[in-house]
């Protein structure tokens, strides 16, 4: 199932997608919910990133080749960072380059988690029952920011729009052995498989829910693969018209354009 959330006249709701056509989504996604009556054709409603998160956390260094690239050792648990709630950004929605920083914007194409109800002390067999579904994320990072400027994590991954989300939640997938991978400006970027992560998703759900409350909504991001602009030794950053792509099997494709900060 493809849950969406989208503008119609005005009205922000959540909806069911199937083939192209959106129907409604009675009752809430974090409890019980179903299929209601047609509402329209999916390119006659503006698409949005389908849940706004009361967390998003996301995990560094979590595919191997990635760690490789990098020349990090591989982590003995998952390295966890924080991003702000104000960074999520819809399909087709603009990236901005911020006034503050932005020369050295960087691309990272990641595997969403969406937590479905409150998750506390999680085994990994009691992983499923919390997991509404999956979904494409791209976790804009400002590199300068990150590695020279602060040298920590948070503002660099926090800008606005720094975190595009969707096009939809997909409730039905294997996390464990999908493709993924970033397209700029139609050359592909990062091409690997989620079975590259170091930490799987059971894995990581139930670490995180050791150390904090997972609340319904919450986005986690799993890790990115190896081709990242930074990691290259011809450096590639995102710049003003560029379109970035992230897709991942299964899911669908997460498309943005990116332009400065007036």
């Amino acid at each position: 199932m493809k849950i969406i959330r989208y503008q119609k006249d005005d009205q922000i709701k959540s909806g069911i997608l199937k083939g192209e056509t959106v129907f409604e989504l009675e009752g809430d996604i974090f409890s019980e919910f179903s299929q209601g009556k047609e509402v329209a054709e999916l390119d006659q409603l503006k698409l949005l990133a389908p849940v706004q998160p009361p967390n998003i956390i996301a995990i560094g260094l979590n595919y191997r080749q990635h760690a490789v690239e990098t020349g990090a050792e591989i982590p003995e648990r998952p390295v966890v960072f924080l991003k702000a709630t104000s960074s999520i950004t819809d399909p087709a929605a603009d990236i901005i380059l911020p006034k503050l920083a932005p020369e050295e914007v960087d691309f990272e194409a990641e595997l969403a988690v969406i937590i479905s109800k409150k998750a506390k002390n999680l085994e990994t067999v009691e992983v499923e029952d919390y997991v509404l579904g999956y979904s494409c994320a791209n976790d804009v990072s400002a590199r300068d920011c990150q590695k020279k400027l602060d040298k920590q994590w948070a503002r660099g991954k926090s800008f606005d729009t720094f975190c595009p989300l969707g096009p939809w939640i997909e409730t039905d997938l294997d996390p464990n052995n999908l493709k993924i991978r970033s397209i700029l400006n139609g050359k592909t970027m990062q091409e690997s498989k989620t079975s590259d992560m170091i930490f799987k998703v059971e894995q990581l759900i139930s670490y995180l829910s050791h150390n904090m409350t997972l609340l319904p909504g919450t986005v986690i991001l799993t890790g990115t693969p190896e081709g990242v602009g930074f990691a290259r030794e011809e450096k590639i950053f995102l710049r003003d018209g560029d379109q970035i792509t992230i897709e991942i099997e299964g899911i669908g494709s997460l498309e943005n354009t990116v332009s400065r900060e007036i």
